[in-house]
């Protein structure tokens, strides 16, 4: 994939979420943002900005600070820039009956404790950041 070219590759579970874990301490995301299982493969192509994480299977997981489900597909994509990433595919977040995708994730700057998700359909919802650190 023409997307991937020039891109850092890391296999397997630690090396992958190492660099999944600094590419978001590096743009300023929450540390929880993604929670990976199995991974297989992560990777980044610095001069776009894209970056790609393969993981063994989908994975969801609740944030409990905030009470929502979140479903993380087997690969997510997206392109990631200083508090934000873009063009976001693979996650989705439960809405009542629906899991609309998430397309875009802001952490708002000047920083006001708080991040955005949007949806292609329109749906925007804010957060506060510490609902997604490390742990969480």
């Amino acid at each position: 994939m023409a997307a991937k070219e020039g891109g850092i590759v890391k296999k397997g579970h630690e090396e992958g979420l190492k660099l999944a874990t600094s590419l978001l301490e590096e743009f300023g995301l929450p540390l929880g943002l993604l929670p990976l299982a199995n991974v297989i493969e992560v990777g980044f192509v610095r001069s776009t900005g894209y970056m790609w994480i393969v993981q063994q299977k989908k994975v969801e997981h609740k944030f409990n600070v905030i009470s929502k489900l979140v479903s993380y597909d087997a690969e997510i994509t997206g392109y990631v820039e200083k508090k934000r990433i873009r063009k976001l595919k693979g996650v989705k977040a439960k809405e009542l009956m629906l899991w609309p995708p998430v397309s875009d994730i802001i952490v708002e700057d000047p920083p006001t404790g708080k991040i955005q998700f949007k949806s292609l359909a329109g749906i925007t919802k804010t957060f506060p950041v510490e609902a997604f650190a490390a742990g969480q």
